[in-house]
């Protein structure tokens, strides 16, 4: 059950984007695996991508022709990753893009494909293919919710979030949706995102808004430290809004961004909370940095111990595994008589020591609550970063074990 998620929001139209998701039977039969979005001609889209140097056939694919063409529709299939599938996997994402391209009256550059799922076996070419023609039938301006169910693999619950916001005198909407919830660590997990507005942007400042994005949500989370081979979240502006053209200068920009902000955060936390097995949702917070890359490698250190995460889902107060992982965490000086702990407010260490009104009934406390934030102060400066994670429990292991089962 994914810590703190009901069930998908309101997901706001996006004028020119339609979406659709049908069943392929590509890996398992009945279940929506083969995802449409058509953007309106005109759209400009930006697109950042997993930095894993085995990155899957569709991501080389999907860079090549976003950087030849304005895209008109994006092909995502669930089941298989097309990772690791040498030349012919690169055959079957460009045959998948032309068969879609053709069935809309675009050019295969003007369709990006995306895959998830099992790494390392192709793609039932045939049977994409086949239900290219009821996924286009199918598209329209409210399909969100159905897209957001189409690109799940281990996920339980699917993942989406809406804004609206006012730029000139008119409603500017930012939908989008994502998957994920194991091999989890994005560095740019298996996890990709699709996120949708009507505003009227150029593609460099909406290249500049979805790294500024990205930068502050998906890139702060993480489950198992695995970064994927899939990796890609993609930001589709159609101009539909009809307000005047946003600049590098005007306010409009930073209304823009804070609606993609919220959405990235809200998509990237509820990965974090549909972890596979996750039975916590755990904000790290760490302060008082000699830089942000400090904060940052003490905050993915502790949410990468197994110690840790092990003890979060048996809602142990072991705050010594806390403190062990921040004292090997790979930052250059760390001066024990500065760090502090919290555990939800409770004080569990005060200058390198227990706090000497720390009780094991507060560690207990806090450590039995589903949401959990460790506070962690170094005492070295004025930075300060935040990281999303899950504990580690047996169902983790469970799912991963039977995987291709």
């Amino acid at each position: 059950m994914a810590v703190g998620l009901v069930g998908l929001p309101a997901l706001h139209p996006v004028s020119g984007v339609r979406l659709s998701a049908v069943a392929a039977g590509l890996r398992k039969a009945g279940r929506r695996d083969l995802t449409l979005i058509e953007c309106a001609s005109g759209s400009v889209a930006a697109a950042v991508f997993t930095r894993n140097r085995f990155c899957a056939a569709p991501v080389i694919v999907a860079r090549e022709h976003l950087s030849q063409a304005r895209p008109r529709a994006l092909l995502i299939n669930s089941g298989y990753a097309n990772a690791g599938t040498g030349a012919a996997g690169l055959d079957d994402a460009r045959a998948s893009c032309a068969a879609a391209a053709e069935a809309l009256g675009a050019r295969a550059q003007e369709v990006l494909p995306f895959s998830t799922g099992v790494i390392g076996e192709r793609i039932p070419l045939a049977r994409l293919l086949a239900a290219i023609p009821a996924g286009i039938a199918a598209l329209t301006e409210a399909g969100w919710a159905d897209a957001a169910h189409g690109i799940m693999t281990t996920d339980t619950v699917a993942k989406g979030s809406s804004r609206q916001v006012v730029i000139g005198g008119r409603t500017v909407t930012v939908t989008g949706i994502a998957k994920g919830a194991g091999m989890i660590r994005p560095d740019m997990a298996t996890m990709l995102a699709f996120i949708g507005t009507d505003a009227v942007v150029d593609v460099p400042l909406l290249e500049r808004c979805l790294e500024t994005a990205v930068a502050g949500s998906f890139n702060r989370i993480t489950v198992d430290g695995d970064t994927s081979t899939n990796d890609a979240c993609v930001l589709i502006a159609t101009g539909r809004a009809g307000h005047a053209a946003i600049r590098a200068a005007d306010g409009d920009l930073a209304s823009l961004q804070q609606a993609v902000n919220e959405v990235c955060a809200e998509l990237a936390q509820a990965i974090v909370r549909d972890a596979e097995g996750a039975t916590k949702f755990i904000t790290l917070e760490v302060s008082g940095g000699a830089s942000e890359s400090d904060c940052l490698a003490v905050a993915y250190t502790i949410a990468h111990s197994p110690l840790v995460k092990t003890a979060f889902f048996a809602s142990d107060p072991n705050w010594g595994r806390i403190l062990a992982a921040i004292g090997r965490a790979p930052i250059a000086t760390l001066n024990l008589e500065d760090v502090s702990i919290h555990l939800n407010g409770a004080c569990v260490v005060r200058a390198g020591a227990r706090a000497p009104e720390y009780t094991e009934a507060q560690g207990q406390a806090a450590m039995r609550q589903a949401e959990i934030t460790v506070r962690v102060g170094l005492g070295k400066g004025r930075a300060q970063a935040r990281v999303w994670t899950s504990d580690l429990s047996h169902d983790y292991v469970r799912i991963n074990a039977e995987y291709r089962s």
